[in-house]
């Protein structure tokens, strides 16, 4: 059989790593998709701080998704100290990743005091992913900026977090003229059960958009069903 569609072994992924070419370096990044977190992360690591933005933002990306004790030291100093705003969101949204709740301080860290709102938008989204209810208080503070991403972000976030005190803070989205984040509010307020919350669904299933109607809909079953 021809070697050519056969996987490369370690040593041939380190070397592709280490070429001049940045085709070579991105086909070996994605060769490390099948293989175990203590094999690929060293690997990844390699090329953590490539010159070119793509495979960095590949290999910041992969580390979330690739994770060990190795992975959140490295990714919270790259949210904390990138001057790319593109990395530094996908350092957020991959700290979110790890399900590590040592992520939430360098996360709520970001949302706080960076100035982009990507990055900020990352780090919503992470804080949501984390579960953790010391993200409740920039979340709330979320849903006052001026990008309605962000309030998506929030919105959905505080439904992971599941602390009821949210729901009267997010029923004004309910009346929001974007149609996404009537859907995030639908799907948020199906993991925050209370009357509220019920009441809320019900008028949101005779929304004008078939996709909020839908979400409203499968958020009053899990209701009904916990």
């Amino acid at each position: 059989m021809s070697s050519i569609n056969q996987p490369l072994n370690l040593s041939e992924i380190s070397q592709q790593l280490e070429s001049e070419n940045s085709r070579d370096r991105l086909r070996a990044l994605v060769s490390l998709r099948d293989l175990s977190p203590d094999d690929a992360v060293p690997l990844i690591l390699k090329v953590i701080d490539d010159d070119n933005l793509q495979i960095r933002s590949m290999a910041v990306f992969a580390l979330g998704l690739k994770h060990t004790e190795d992975c959140f030291p490295v990714l919270a100093k790259i949210l904390e100290t990138e001057n790319d705003y593109g990395i530094r969101a996908d350092a957020a949204g991959a700290l979110g990743y790890l399900q590590d709740n040592r992520a939430v301080e360098p996360l709520l860290r970001a949302f706080y005091e960076d100035t982009e709102w990507l990055v900020r938008f990352s780090a919503a989204v992470s804080l949501g992913n984390l579960g953790d209810v010391r993200a409740y208080d920039a979340l709330i503070q979320a849903l006052e900026s001026n990008e309605t991403m962000l309030h998506q972000a929030a919105i959905a976030a505080l439904g992971e977090v599941g602390d009821l005190r949210c729901v009267d803070k997010i029923l004004r989205f309910a009346q929001s003229e974007d149609w996404l984040t009537r859907q995030r509010l639908a799907e948020a307020l199906g993991h925050l059960k209370c009357d509220k919350s019920l009441s809320a669904l019900n008028y949101l299933v005779q929304d004008a958009h078939p996709q909020v109607v839908t979400a409203a809909r499968y958020a009053i079953e899990l209701l009904v069903s916990k």
